[in-house]
């Protein structure tokens, strides 16, 4: 089983989203059985509340629920429980280190890092764009799902 931990600043906003296209997209390849995913915050901010409604609002467009999904921080068992940390912005990776400081299994990567990028998912918690927010997660969503299919 694959499994795998997307990582935002608040895990209201972007992580959510990816956790859940990722879910949807596994599942429509019929491989849900093989992944295990989750998402989590690097602060503290918003534990406990509920996604977003702009993320929440693409979701549903897209026939997903997640009412059920609360924020929560990461840990630092989840580097043992997870074989990807997926962050969406390298601020991301500086509050990772408070909690997870080293990598040496080479688990944390940049989810645009995968589409071959070398930039940000900027947080539509300050721009408002949840569209553009959307279209960067997929973009480095079906790169990472076609890295480890080749896998």
């Amino acid at each position: 089983m694959i499994r795998v931990l997307f990582v935002c600043h608040g895990n209201i906003c972007r992580s959510p989203m990816a956790e859940f296209l990722f879910k949807d997209m596994v599942k429509r390849n019929g491989q849900e059985n093989n992944f295990y995913i989750e998402s989590c915050a690097t602060s503290s901010e918003e534990i406990g509340n509920p996604v977003h409604s702009g993320t929440k609002r693409i979701l549903n467009s897209l026939g997903i629920d997640c009412s059920l999904k609360r924020a929560r921080r990461i840990r630092y068992e989840d580097y043992d429980s997870f074989d990807y940390i997926i962050l969406m912005d390298e601020e991301n990776r500086w509050g990772l280190r408070y909690v997870i400081p080293n990598d040496p299994k080479n688990k944390i990567h940049n989810l645009l890092e995968y589409a071959g990028l070398n930039r940000d998912i900027r947080d539509p918690w300050y721009t408002g764009n949840f569209k553009e927010t959307y279209s960067d997660i997929m973009l480095g969503l079906n790169a990472f799902y076609n890295h480890l299919i080749k896998k």
